[in-house]
């Protein structure tokens, strides 16, 4: 069974992910990614600077998770016991790490996170060089080296273990080096989701010039994501009408993704967000060849929204490696994710919720509109997914019958619909997504699409 998902590694803390495959993994990160970064002059000091080493270096972080503790504990260990320093930094986002680890010129990044998941469930991210999630070839061969026997250095060639007291701080000062127009006269309320968010993302807004509610800021390693967070917005929504804010931004368990909220409780998601901000920043000549990257799994509204701003759209797979690899493949400046992962390559290389919400907030400000009328360029299409399940989901593309369905379907939507199908990449289920112009139709031929899948693949 493949270790690696969309993001990383996932599963049941203990069970699943438990503290000895944490250990073997980090063994042979090390390993492959030394090999493949194999100068080792170099590690950062507590400053960020780079000074003189032997060793290869790594950076570890974690979610408020209280299973991230043993963790961490496992993947130092296999980190130090295979030769590397390690920087630990305590509980940071996940943007966090990739800036920590690009800021210093460390071999390998790794966070511990399970992202918007309940907390009995943990995961492994890992970074190379540069701040970059690992692409599937490396992410292949680390998987393939694990558990595998290993000639184990001695005295002192194992690797040191420093606590960084400053990353933080670092980090705190890269976020405000994107703000250019102060937030003076917002009021924003936060959710952060009683993970990574907490430590950074509240001080963050106050030092840009917002008032600031923070809410669900209390970690205790237990209730990360608890009824909280980008995936539960109905707190959020109650606190902004009950604080009359101008809006509010809900982050998930490691803050790479933020989710929003308007004065008048509509939810603002990635897709808004990405068309809000594509279009500041084409008006503000910042936005690439006119062009920004998302998934397929964008909603239709969005890229009729971006063709009616004269901005083109590349799309990629779902996960936000992907649309980084095409920022990078074609030097794009801007792209992200429906559910609230946006990258701008300008100060990042993976998904910041913080940094994104800095920049939606800077909008707010420079174009004197509010969050409900900068929403208003997007006209969300109904759209209605459902899960196919317990199928054959590797027989997809070959269903003659399921390749016709799809065609007399997109027939009858024409120009005003979209559907996609997509195999689960960690379920036996296909996704069948259908957008329309009317929840009615959409569910009609979602339903009607499922049953032939169903019976082509059951």
């Amino acid at each position: 069974m493949a270790l690696f998902g969309t993001d990383g590694i996932r599963g049941l803390a203990n069970r699943d992910l438990t503290a000895e495959l944490a250990l073997d993994v980090a063994v042979a990160a090390a390993h492959i990614l030394v090999e493949t970064n194999p100068d080792k002059s170099h590690r950062p000091s507590s400053s960020g600077e780079i000074v003189s080493n032997s060793r290869p270096v790594a950076i570890v972080g974690h979610d408020s998770r209280a299973s991230g503790e043993f963790l961490e504990a496992a993947v130092v260990a296999g980190l130090t016991s295979a030769g590397v320093d390690v920087y630990r930094v305590g509980v940071l986002p996940t943007p966090a790490i990739a800036h920590l680890v690009a800021e210093s010129g460390a071999d390998l990044g790794v966070m511990i996170s399970a992202s918007h998941n309940p907390a009995p469930d943990n995961g492994i991210k890992l970074f190379s060089r540069g701040g970059g999630k690992l692409d599937d070839a490396i992410e292949s061969a680390i998987e393939a080296r694990v558990g595998e026997p290993w000639e184990r250095p001695t005295g002192k060639g194992v690797g040191r273990a420093i606590v960084d007291d400053s990353a933080r701080e670092r980090y705190l000062r890269h976020l405000l080096s994107s703000v250019k127009t102060p937030l003076k006269g917002l009021k924003i309320v936060v959710d952060c989701a009683n993970g990574a968010a907490s430590t950074v993302s509240p001080e963050a807004y106050r030092r840009a010039g917002a008032e600031v509610i923070s809410i669900f800021d209390a970690p205790d390693g237990w209730n990360i994501n608890d009824g909280c967070g980008s995936t539960h917005l109905e707190k959020l929504r109650t606190a902004v009408l009950r604080e009359g804010a101008d809006f509010g931004v809900a982050h998930d368990g490691d803050a790479d993704r933020v989710l929003a909220i308007d004065a008048h409780g509509a939810e603002i998601d990635g897709d808004v967000i990405m068309t809000i901000l594509a279009r500041g920043f084409k008006a503000s000549g910042s936005l690439k060849a006119n062009t920004i990257v998302a998934t397929v799994m964008s909603n239709l509204g969005f890229f009729h929204a971006m063709k009616d701003a004269g901005i083109t759209v590349e799309t990629t797979a779902v996960g936000d490696r992907y649309v980084l690899e095409k920022m990078i493949e074609k030097d794009f400046s801007l792209g992200g994710e429906q559910s609230g992962h946006l990258i701008m390559r300008e100060f990042a290389t993976t998904g910041d919720g913080t940094l994104t919400a800095l920049a939606l907030a800077q909008e707010v400000v420079r174009s004197g509109k509010t969050l409900q009328e900068l929403a208003a360029a997007m006209v969300r299409f109904p759209q209605v997914l459902v899960n196919v399940k317990n199928v054959a989901k590797d027989k997809l593309d070959q269903s003659a019958a399921i390749k016709a369905a799809v065609l007399a379907a997109e027939a009858k939507l024409g120009e005003h619909g979209r559907i996609l199908l997509r195999a689960s990449g960690t379920e036996p289920l296909v996704r069948v997504m259908v957008e329309a112009q009317s929840d009615n139709l959409a569910s009609e031929i979602a339903n009607d699409l499922a049953k032939v899948v169903q019976a082509e693949l059951g």
